[in-house]
This record gives structure tokens, C-alpha cells and sequence, in this order.
């Protein structure tokens, strides 16, 4: 948008400028965000529009995304896979189970921790058993 409006380049068609309300009110609608997001977003990340649209699609994603596992970015598998202390492949498996919320995964992974914890309690008692049994018969 010109700031001039008798000079009309493509260098200035890049560049927010909030000195002007109608500028103001053009970049928010563009963009979907309140006027004072935008003169927050500028400030952060300068008056280029291309730089200001990279800044509050990273903060969209970010606000949006917090309890969500995206399973296509390798950063994000990592991450969780070791606040779940589980193998990538596990919480693969986790989230093609029962979705992308973390707390959904979170539970089901706990879940599964719980019924090993039992199995591995069971089969310690059978093998406990097993063990009496056959020093019994052998005396």
C-alpha cells in the first residue's frame, strides 16, 4: 500500500506502514487479526508484510498447536517422544491410535505403561509359583 498516494511502486506495496488507518485496517482483514496484534507483529518482526505474515502464522501455529503432536514434523516426534519417554515409532503408533491431542496420546501411553507394569507383576507371580511348585516336588 502507498503511503504517498501519488507514488504508486511495488516497492512500498511490501511495507506496512501504521501511521495510516486505512493501511491498518487492510493488513488485520488480510491477515485475520486484531489491529493491535498487527502493531504488535510490526514491532516484533518489522514493517515488511512478507516478515510480519511469517511472524503471525508462526504465532497462530504456536497458540493453536501447543497440545497437538504433528507427527509430519520430525522436531515435533522428537520432542514428545522424549516427554513420553517413548520411541519414536511408539508414539507413531500412539497418535494413529488415538489422535493428535498430546493429552489423548499421554493417556493412552500411560495406559500402556500400566498394563505392562501388570503383565510383567503377573508373570513374576507365575514364575514365583512355578518355582515352588516344582521345589516341592522335587523334595
Amino acid at each position: 500500500m502507498a503511503d504517498n498516494k501519488k507514488k504508486r511502486g511495488g516497492a512500498d506495496r511490501g511495507l506496512i506502514a501504521l501511521g495510516e488507518p486505512y493501511e491498518v485496517a487492510y493488513w488485520s482483514k488480510k491477515f485475520k487479526i486484531t489491529p493491535a496484534k498487527l502493531k504488535a507483529a510490526v514491532k516484533k518482526a518489522g514493517r515488511s508484510a512478507k516478515n510480519v505474515e511469517a511472524y503471525i502464522k508462526l504465532q497462530k501455529h504456536k497458540a493453536a498447536d501447543r497440545a497437538r503432536i504433528a507427527i509430519s514434523q520430525p522436531y515435533e516426534v522428537s520432542y514428545w517422544s522424549k516427554k513420553f519417554k517413548v520411541t519414536p515409532a511408539r508414539l507413531k503408533a500412539a497418535v494413529a491410535a488415538v489422535g493428535h491431542s498430546s493429552k489423548s496420546v499421554g493417556a493412552h501411553l500411560a495406559k500402556g505403561k500400566a498394563t505392562k507394569k501388570a503383565k510383567k507383576s503377573t508373570s513374576k507371580t507365575v514364575r514365583k509359583t512355578a518355582k515352588k511348585r516344582a521345589t516341592k516336588k522335587a523334595a
